[in-house]
């Protein structure tokens, strides 16, 4: 019997020692970069199926099949049963052939849903020649911080403090700020400061001689934490006007540190705001008015509750809107994990927070944007 076609192809097409690796490399590569995005993912990334088919042997198997021959086949006597069994099972083909295949309603509405999604832009991918990016791992550092920050989340703590009232967070907040802008810290610094005081509050009843205490240790700790030259101790005892002597200062930066288990890295809401902005394109202008926008949040203890990521989002489609900028996008959609209906009553409460009367006493923030 003569050999099939398709094994003399096969051993006319087989690659010569050392060789036909270089060549499969070189053509599986050519085809991976000819591959287009899909319009239907809403990460806009490459199908990563129709990878994995093309650098395999599929495409030439398929060749090959072409060619073959039909080999002889013997013709079987079929039973009265299995006569009937094909029958059945090619009028049941038929059916489904004959009938058009009406979609349910779950079909179209995902359908629907993956065409409105646009593809997702990586905004990191201009920075890869950047070491100090990290643009490789700025997606998984944001997943993680946003998984991080469900640990972070304050109850309601004042109920459980006798002596100070939210008022009072609200002036040593406003100190703070001021504090911030004397030492020229970062942003971080600030909130990561409010952020280790509110979570020292929840754990420890504090009396209001020691307020500004644990507001200036806060912020010694965060420094340390934040800056590359955080300011030393005698400045945070001058600034506090020596109210306080070193050793309380020392005492109480080991009472939170102790307290806090000495797990400080909260996720807040200032790096979220940088991160969504990059992904909104926003300008320093645009940029500006959101960080205005959450830094009042830091004074009003209504916010204290509120998560950083979600707060951050819900400033930045505030100053969004404020700016005529439009909405919110898909790609913000996608690495914010955010879709506008879940940010709308927080928007409307930043709104309020801007349109109502302040209190004459904070006036730390709005000094500190006033000229912006």
């Amino acid at each position: 019997m003569p050999p099939a076609r398709s094994s003399k192809g096969l051993a006319s097409k087989q690659a010569r020692p050392g060789r036909g690796a270089a060549v499969e490399n070189v053509q599986a590569d050519k085809e991976i970069s000819q591959a287009k995005r899909s319009p239907s993912s809403p990460q806009g990334a490459p199908r990563k199926r129709s990878a994995f088919g093309d650098i395999t042997n599929a495409h030439k198997a398929q060749g090959f099949v072409g060619k073959k021959e039909p080999e002889k086949m013997i013709p079987k006597k079929a039973s009265k049963g299995s006569t009937a069994l094909n029958v059945a099972k090619n009028n049941e083909t038929n059916l489904k052939n004959s009938c058009p295949l009406v979609p349910t309603p779950g079909r179209a509405t995902l359908k629907a849903s993956l065409v409105q999604v646009a593809p997702a832009e990586d905004i990191d991918l201009g920075q890869l020649d950047d070491p100090y990016a990290n643009a490789e791992y700025a997606k998984d550092i944001f997943e993680y911080m946003r998984e991080r920050e469900k640990s972070f989340l304050l109850p309601d703590y004042m109920k459980s403090q006798p002596d100070i009232t939210m008022d009072m967070r609200a002036i040593l907040v406003d100190w703070m700020v001021e504090v911030q802008e004397n030492f020229e810290l970062t942003h971080e610094t600030l909130y990561l400061a409010v952020k280790l005081m509110d979570h020292y509050l929840v754990q420890v009843t504090a009396m209001r001689d020691k307020l500004q205490l644990i507001g200036s240790t806060a912020i010694l700790i965060a420094s340390k934490f934040e800056e590359r030259c955080p300011p030393c101790l005698d400045d945070f005892l001058y600034i506090c006007d020596d109210a306080y002597q070193r050793e309380e200062l020392l005492a109480m930066e080991r009472g939170i540190l102790q307290t806090l288990h000495f797990d400080i890295n909260i996720p807040i809401a200032y790096r979220f705001l940088r991160r969504f902005a990059k992904c909104a394109r926003a300008t320093m202008e645009t940029l500006t008015l959101a960080r205005f926008i959450c830094e009042l949040t830091l004074q009003d203890y209504a916010f204290v509750q509120e998560g950083a990521s979600r707060l951050a989002a819900s400033c930045l489609l505030l100053a969004l809107r404020m700016k005529n900028l439009g909405g919110w996008s898909p790609t913000l959609e996608y690495y914010s994990g955010y879709r506008v209906p879940d940010l709308l009553p927080l928007v409307r409460r930043l709104n309020f927070l801007l349109t109502c009367s302040q209190d004459e006493r904070l006036r730390a923030v709005r000094s500190k944007y006033s000229h912006r």
